[in-house]
């Protein structure tokens, strides 16, 4: 079996396509994968480090904008889509699939869209409740789009066919043990707080857990690993200037970017985030206990409605961005971490909502396709 994935851009694309390829690496031992990626996206870092072969081709997104600088990026994309379908079409006919799966962004367009027009059995996954553009695009062209949830059905066209499977959780977030990991990491007893904002990092975000984060350098409350981002270079100086020297406190584990997240997650006993689809679903599979920060910078507020079914189903607690300060981050943390009664709660009501089995239906769905079962 020969499989293609085409995600990137995020690692809500890329992360889905990862756990995808690594589900059905464990099933089948003679499979051979190959990714396609974006030219100088994440996906060019995440997916040789997970083990896989990824090649590239180039693609933008169009800008909403009508500055000059945006309608030259604009004529630009324009470009990219026809070269990147020529692109495409090389990679494919050298690889010979039997499959193309998609998992969004601006980069499984052209691919998904060129595999199909090969003949070659296509297959996508959407992770969102509202779902983006690409994937709206492709699902005509496509045997099955996959959804994590039902709600997505009604931005679709009705005569698609769909299957509901959850999303894809990797296999190390399933199996990953929090005493075990706080071992990894070298961890002691105190609580745990794991923050983030996504891959590139939220500024807002930032500097509201630049308080909580100074604060534990100050007086070892918690243990804390927190990722700022691609852009958030700015952090650690921010906190030095809040008091405290990241360099000299061994509870502070401040960086870039999480690459060992499984880890990670399970070694924490509070999760501060956004609220995207495969963020959540992994806080769910682990059950863990999280203070959601919805960015209210994407289509239709999914992220908010993604945030509040945890919190509705008291899994989950919410800071609106517009609320959100240091202080009230450290209220709102300090609240949970001191009621071990709730945060199991909190964990109880979130591992419910999981589901972790999201990886068989969708290589039930994958065999399908391939006439298999």
């Amino acid at each position: 079996m020969k499989v293609l994935l085409a995600g990137g851009g995020t690692a809500g694309h890329i992360n889905p396509a990862l756990a995808i390829a690594g589900y059905i690496k464990n099933k089948r031992s003679d499979a051979e994968f190959l990714f396609i990626g974006n030219r100088g996206g994440m996906e060019q870092r995440l997916v040789p480090q997970a083990g896989f072969d990824i090649k590239s081709i180039t693609i933008s997104g169009f800008k909403r904008s009508f500055s000059p600088k945006s309608m030259l990026e604009n004529v630009k994309t324009v470009s990219r889509t026809f070269t990147s379908s020529r692109e495409a079409k090389k990679i494919i006919a050298e690889f010979k699939p039997d499959i193309c799966i998609g998992t969004g962004g601006y980069v499984s367009g052209p691919v998904i869209r060129t595999a199909a027009k090969m003949g070659i059995p296509c297959i996508i996954h959407e992770q969102n409740a509202y779902p983006g553009i690409t994937n709206k695009m492709l699902a005509k062209s496509v045997k099955k789009v996959m959804l994590a949830v039902p709600d997505a059905k009604k931005y679709f066209d009705k005569n698609v066919d769909f299957v509901i499977t959850g999303n894809p959780v990797r296999q190390e977030i399933l199996t990953a043990k929090k005493e075990e990991s706080r071992k990894e990491l070298g961890l002691d007893n105190r609580p745990v707080v794991l923050s983030f904002g996504g891959s590139l990092g939220a500024r807002k975000i930032n500097e509201a857990v630049a308080d909580l984060v100074a604060r534990s350098g100050i007086d070892g409350r918690y243990q804390h690993i927190h990722a700022y981002g691609s852009y958030g270079d700015w952090f650690p100086q921010l906190v030095e200037e809040k008091g405290t020297d990241i360099a000299d406190c061994p509870n502070l584990d401040i960086r870039p970017y999480i690459d060992n997240m499984p880890t990670c997650m399970a070694a924490a006993d509070l999760v501060i985030s956004r609220a995207g689809a495969i963020t959540l679903s992994e806080i769910q599979a682990m059950g863990k206990p999280a203070i959601l920060i919805p960015s209210p910078n994407v289509a239709e507020n999914h992220q908010y409605h993604n945030a509040m079914a945890l919190v509705n189903a008291g899994a989950a607690d919410i800071i609106e961005e517009k609320d959100l300060t240091g202080a009230a981050l450290m209220r709102k943390a300090d609240k949970m971490l001191l009621n071990p009664e709730k945060l199991e709660k909190y964990s109880e009501n979130s591992r419910k909502m999981a589901i972790t089995d999201a990886n068989e239906r969708i290589y039930s769905v994958v065999k399908k396709v391939l006439g298999l079962v």
